[in-house]
Formats: structure tokens, sequence, C-alpha cells
């Protein structure tokens, strides 16, 4: 699911869907879903979109080509009017509503539902296992939570087998948050092994059994989250499958900031050197980044980059990115260049008193997400220090209390943010 506008990743989303958005300086979030489908053997892959896909569609065509002699697909489904039908997706339910007949046209048991925008690591094939073994008409996917959590997720209240008997959607009510929480003697039976009051969240992704999916979308219900699982938990058999590894939502600019942030450190949560279950990506072929005289401390550093002497820590230095001499960044997030600019550019647009893309000289910048292709020219400062959490300007955003330049943003020589 290509999800909506992303309105809560805002600028990052101006001019792309959310699984688009880049991720750890080479990938795109949507890599995340694809690679563990990949990884798990499955192999036909529709990716539902709506909202500023042009990107999401780049990506995808350039990244997942499979062999011709097999079945597997990783195919765009984007809204579109019909003659029958002149509305856009209205919700996650109603996304796969019009676009059944594409999937029914194929021969399959299971459909499996994900979101585009989430990192974490998941076998499939032991969900699906799951699905079959507890006869479930539907599988939901969770995750353990504490208390604080609860109250941002749709919270399920289980029975002993696990099939789920109560949904509630974001509780703040103490009283209703009590009686969701997972029994103390239930967490080693099934294997739980952080203690303590949690919770089990859904996780946005669902399996459905292909004869009832038919049924339970013959409805004008739009989101699965909000309408069609709740509904379905009282009339079918519907089973949590309780997931413990690492796992974020990318939902806000602060969660995106944190996730990345996190990468840099000795023992990251996501571990992208996991070659048992590699993360995918477009190709580039491009070559390995110069070093000239930087200093780099806890930082990663993607292909195509030059950076002169610089002073680069708690950072993720995005694809092509150039960094000048004297500048540092701590705890910034560049998400790189599409292209190295030319020579006669770099020219022309000196002439006009522009920066070239990427960064200038003796810079600081600190809190910071740099938007692919900007110009932050020589001398500039970047903090979000003493200034509100959320900001629009004209150079530049301030969201969650993180300074975001936007893709294409020219920061010209000398400016203070």
């Amino acid at each position: 699911m290509g999800g909506g506008q992303g309105t809560r990743l805002f600028p990052l989303t101006k001019d792309r869907a959310k699984p688009a958005v880049p991720l750890a300086g080479k990938y795109r979030l949507v890599d995340i879903p694809i690679s563990n489908c990949i990884n798990s053997g499955l192999r036909r892959i529709y990716v539902l979109t709506q909202f500023n896909s042009a990107s999401l569609h780049g990506h995808i065509s350039r990244t997942y080509k499979f062999d011709q002699f097999t079945s597997g697909f990783v195919e765009i489904l984007a809204a579109q009017q019909t003659l029958t039908n002149t509305s856009w997706y209205e919700g996650t339910a109603d996304a796969v509503r019009k676009n059944l007949i594409h999937f029914l046209n194929h021969d399959f048991d299971y459909l499996l539902i994900l979101s585009g925008d989430q990192l974490y690591r998941m076998n499939y094939r032991r969900l699906v296992r799951q699905h079959v073994e507890s006869g479930a008409d539907i599988t939901v996917s969770t995750i353990p939570v504490g208390p604080a959590e609860a109250q941002s997720f749709g919270i399920m209240q289980i029975a002993e087998d696990r099939r789920i008997n109560r949904f509630e959607e974001k509780p703040k009510d103490a009283a209703v948050l009590d009686a969701l929480k997972l029994p103390r003697e239930w967490l080693n039976k099934m294997g739980i092994r952080n203690g303590g009051e949690l919770f089990l969240a859904s996780m946005g992704i669902y399996v459905f059994n292909r004869n009832l999916i038919e049924r339970l979308l013959d409805n004008p219900l739009s989101d699965f989250g909000k309408h069609i699982i709740p509904h379905a938990i009282k009339t079918h058999r519907v089973f949590s499958y309780i997931f413990q590894g690492y796992w974020e939502d990318i939902g806000t600019i602060r969660s995106f900031f944190e996730a990345n942030l996190d990468l840099v450190s000795e023992l990251p949560r996501f571990n992208f050197f996991d070659m048992s279950a590699p993360i995918f990506s477009r190709p580039r072929f491009l070559p390995g980044s110069k070093i000239n005289g930087a200093q780099i401390d806890h930082a990663v550093i993607s292909d195509g980059c030059i950076l002169n002497r610089a002073n680069i820590k708690n950072s993720i230095v995005g694809l092509r990115t150039i960094v000048g001499e004297g500048t540092e960044l701590n705890r910034v997030v560049t998400l790189g260049s599409d292209y190295y600019e030319s020579d006669e550019s770099v020219r022309m647009h000196e002439q006009e008193g522009k920066p070239r893309v990427g960064i200038g000289g003796r810079c600081r910048i600190e809190n910071a997400i740099i938007d692919k292709n900007a110009r932050i020219g020589n001398d500039v400062t970047i903090s979000p220090a003493g200034k509100p959490a959320s900001v629009d300007h004209e150079l530049y955003y301030i969201r969650d209390g993180v300074v975001i330049i936007p893709k294409n943003g020219i920061i010209p020589h000398g400016t203070v943010i």
C-alpha cells in the first residue's frame, strides 16, 4: 500500500509518495517490504499508489526486474478514473477493492497486505504458516508495545489461542487500557521476551483467505484498520501473529530522522549488513566515495560522495553528496543528489550568485535533513536551536524540531538559519 498524502512527512512528501522517500543514504522506504517479500519467496507483488507517484514508479521500474521465465513481478497499480468509477482511493480497503480484478486473475490461496512506509525485517512465510495452522480467516501482525505507545496504535485483545476478540483504536482511557493489557502469565507461553505491561499493537500487516476477501469488500467500508478488521472480528476467525523484531512506522519527520540516525550507531536496531535477508535497491554503478582529509565519526557514507576536509559525525551522507572544506555536520541526514553537476552548470550558477549542488565550505549544520539536489552555499549555519517546533519559511521548514531543506532548495552563501 503506497499510503495517502503523507502530510506528517511533509516536506519530504511534497514531490514524492511516502514509499519513495529515501532511506539510509541509498534506499527508498518501499525497498523494505519488497525485499521482505523477495526474501520470503513471495514474488507476485503489486504496489498500490495514488499521490505524487512518479518518483516511486521510476524507482520500481528501474529496480525490480525478475527473470522472464519466472512468474515473479513487481507491478504498479496507480489510482485511476474509469467509466464506472470516477473516485480515487478512499482508504486501504477501497484501494484493494478497486484492484480486485487484478488480484483474482492470479491463482492464489492467501492475500498478504503490507504498508509501504515501515522499517523492519520479517519472514512472511512464518506469518502465513501460522495463518494456515490456526485455521484463521484473517491474521493481523501485531507487535508488543508499552502503555505510552499503546495510545498511538490500534490495540488488539486476544484469547489464549491468539484469536482476536476486541479492537480499540488509539485507546486513551485508563480502564480500557487495563482491559486490553496482555496477562503477564501468557508472556512466556507466547514467547514474548520483554516483560512489564504490554499491549498488542496492529502493524497494518494482514493475511486474508482468497475466498473471504471479496465478501469482506462487498460494502462501502474504506479502511482495513478502522472498518474491515473491527467488523470481521465479530463474524470471522481473526488471529494475531506476534512479531518481536525491530519495527518502526516511518510516519513523522521525527520518526524518520531518528530511524536514520540510529543506523549510524555501532549496534543499530535495524541491520542493513544482514546478508541472510538483504535489502535490495536500484543498482546505480557509482564510484566509491572519496575522503579528502575529512574526519568521520559514526556516519554512513553512501556511494559516489566527495568529502573535503569536513568534520562529519552522527550523520547519514546520501548518494553523490559533495561536502566542502571546513564544514561540520552533526546529526544530519542528507538524502544526496540525483546527478553530478557539470562544470558548465556550476559556472552558470556561480554567475547567478547560486551555490553548486551539495554543501559548501565552512558550514555548521546540526539536527537537519537535507533533501535531494539541495544547494547549500559557503559559510551557512543551520540549526533548529531556539526556534519553534514547526516553521514554514521560503527557504526551509522545521518539523518536530528538525530543520528540513527541501528538494532542489537553495540556501545562499552566508545564510544563518
